[in-house]
Parts: structure tokens; sequence; C-alpha cells
């Protein structure tokens, strides 16, 4: 639900001018609410229940987003950065107005579902430590992985710096074996946490190496097959709503 605001700050909000040039096009007449032709810029409005048009095209106001990234290599997974390019980079210019930021990291070179919003809320509970929220990659791994491993990971195995991960679920989907006779192994790996770099470490204490890592699904989320890297799109309401279930229901709470 959207709170009252000023007429000219939710056209700024929207996209649609500065202040001064959106107070310029109220004076023009090129702004109406309820159908009559608004006199001042600082009316205050109420999006839920109000109909507010600009120059006879309706303003649909929101004041949160959910978008879902299919991460390319190659960029961070940040608001901004003086050097490097940023997830941010990649959206249009309209879809920058909420100021979204990205739910989580993915490493520079990992790919797949990133979430973006300025939901704060929902950003915390997907993250929170307590809330052990699923995060699922698909991986191609350097080495013969197998029951050993599997058996592991569902232990939980110490990483270099001596933390012991909570059990995760793996699965082999295929193997191939090169000339060289280096055995490559596609994996699927869900994890309940989310530690620095952590896929990859859990591999190398079973003395393996990841050369290639995306993430498929987080929480109720899955990353949408028709999405290719460096694209996204807003989630569905139904997504949404997933989203906002999966919290209600406890799922994400401790």
């Amino acid at each position: 639900m959207a709170k009252k605001l000023r007429l000219d700050k939710l056209l700024s909000n929207m996209g649609l001018g500065s202040r001064s040039e959106i107070k310029k096009a109220v004076k023009q007449g090129a702004v109406a609410v309820d159908g009559k032709t608004a006199k001042d810029s600082g009316l205050i409005v109420d999006p839920d229940t109000q109909q507010v048009t600009f120059h006879g095209e309706p303003v649909v106001y929101r004041d949160t987003v959910y978008l879902m990234m299919n991460k390319p290599p190659g960029v961070i997974s940040a608001t901004e950065d003086g050097r490097e390019r940023t997830v941010i980079d990649l959206l249009e210019d309209e879809d920058r107005l909420l100021s979204p930021f990205p739910v989580g990291r993915l490493d520079k070179d990992t790919v797949g579902l990133l979430l973006l919003t300025n939901d704060g809320q929902l950003a915390h509970d997907l993250l929170s430590p307590r809330k052990h929220v699923d995060k699922t990659y698909e991986a191609v791994v350097e080495g013969d992985v197998g029951e050993g491993d599997k058996a592991a990971f569902t232990e939980g195995v110490v990483l270099d710096d001596g933390y012991k991960t909570m059990p995760a679920s793996l699965h082999v989907l295929k193997q191939k074996t090169a000339e060289d006779g280096q055995v490559m192994s596609t994996i699927s790996l869900t994890i309940k946490e989310g530690k620095f770099h952590q896929v990859k470490r859990m591999f190398e204490a079973v003395g393996k190496k990841v050369v290639y890592l995306k993430r498929v699904a987080m929480g109720p989320l899955t990353l949408d097959d028709d999405l290719e890297e460096g694209t996204y799109r807003e989630l569905t309401e139904e997504e949404v709503e997933r989203l906002r279930a999966h919290r209600s229901a406890g799922v994400l709470k401790a």
C-alpha cells in the first residue's frame, strides 16, 4: 500500500521530470487528478485510490521494485564501484529510479539468479544468517564427484578458515572425461548459508576445483530460463506473493 504524497514527488519519482519541470507541467494543465486538471503541484494525493494522468496518460505509481536478473560474468554485485562495472549499470534508467540494490552477492565470475529490490525488510529476511534460506547452484567441477563427496557435504565440510558448513545437498547431474583423462562433473548443490566464496571453498575442501558456477534458485525464486545472461525482468505478482508468503509462513524465520 502506497502512502499519500505530494503530486510533484509522485510524478518525479516515476521519472516524469524534476520538481521544477513537474511544476511547469501542472501550470500548463498537463496533469490531472481523478479527471480534473490539477492546479497545485503540492497537492497531496493517494496513489492507491486516486487516478493521476500526465499529458493524458495514466501514471501507475509504485514505491517498491523487484527485479530478477541473470547476472553475467565480469560484473560485480554492488550498487556502485569506482573501477568495476556493476549490476546496476545493466539496468535501464527507469528501473534505477527507485534505487534497487542486489540482495546478496554473486562473485564477479559467477552467473545466474540475482534479486534486486528496494524492499529492505525482504532483503534482510533473505540474507540473515539466522534464516537459513536455501540457495541452489549448478556448477562444473574438475574431478570425479562421487558418493564420498555427497556424504561429506551432507555432514558439513571444514573450510580453509576452520568453519564447518551446515549440511548441504549435493547431486551429480552428469560427468565427462576429457582426452587428457580429467573428469569434469556437472553438479547441483543446495546450501543454507552464504559464506564468502562458499561453494568454491567447499569443493576445495574435498580436493576439487569449481570452474563454472551458476545460481539457479534462492528461497522460492527460480531463475527464468528465458532470461539470457545480462538481462532482467520484473518479478510477476505471483513471484512477489511467493516471497511474501515464504516469509509470513515462517520459512525464512530462524
